[in-house]
């Protein structure tokens, strides 16, 4: 069973939610936040496999309660999902930096939804390579950053970060194989060790990692 934690700050976004995973046979909706300070409360108390975190809420908002909820310990298998409306929302950069698996816009069909929750919660990415770059990039492009190289990028080999710059520009790890002429199971051994040593909690932090660290222009 997947445990679910809902916050949003809207009743009726809320409820449209529950009823949707608690029609699943391997969903369980295990509690609602309606601010970020809920969302901390609730997940210490539930300890959900995954949260779906609305970022725009009164009080501490989704990215401080992202950004909260990934460095406790205690809760190191919790996944989170970030809800958002990308046109408004200049949060989302921020957020997969604190270490959300990745983000949906408000208006996913309930199926790809759904979809998502089961793929984050057995460990695979929310979207593919070359998604998540374009809106990483978007974010990159409407909030100047400045180049700062993670503290660990020193301690990987120059295949690991040749690779990671790959994946950054949204190379699948079949595709990172081919381009590089190894096996698949290296490149995904590549792209693992690179996420350790950058403590990334997965492939969504990895491609940010690379932006802030000016690897990708």
């Amino acid at each position: 069973m997947i445990n679910v934690l809902i916050v949003d700050d809207q009743d009726l976004v809320r409820f449209g939610l529950r009823t949707l995973i608690d029609n699943e046979d391997d969903l369980a909706c295990v509690g609602e936040a309606a601010d970020g300070l809920g969302a901390l409360e609730a997940a210490t108390r539930t300890r959900p496999d995954i949260v779906l975190m609305d970022v725009r809420m009164p009080g501490i908002d989704g990215l401080e309660a992202t950004r909260r909820i990934t460095a406790d310990p205690e809760l190191a298998e919790t996944r989170i999902i970030v809800l958002t409306t990308f046109e408004h929302d200049q949060y989302v950069f921020d957020a997969l930096r604190h270490g959300a698996s990745g983000f949906l816009l408000k208006d996913t069909s309930p199926a790809d939804l759904l979809r998502a929750i089961r793929t984050v919660a057995g460990g695979g990415a929310l979207m593919s390579p070359s998604v998540t770059r374009t809106l990483v990039r978007e974010f990159v492009t409407l909030a100047p950053r400045a180049t700062t190289p993670h503290p660990q990028l020193r301690t990987l080999t120059d295949r690991e970060r040749e690779i990671m710059v790959l994946a950054a520009e949204g190379l699948a790890n079949h595709e990172i194989a081919e381009r590089l002429g190894i096996s698949v199971a290296t490149a995904r051994t590549h792209v693992g060790r690179a996420m350790i040593k950058l403590g990334a909690r997965d492939r969504a932090q990895l491609v940010v990692f690379a932006y802030q660290s000016g690897l990708i222009a």
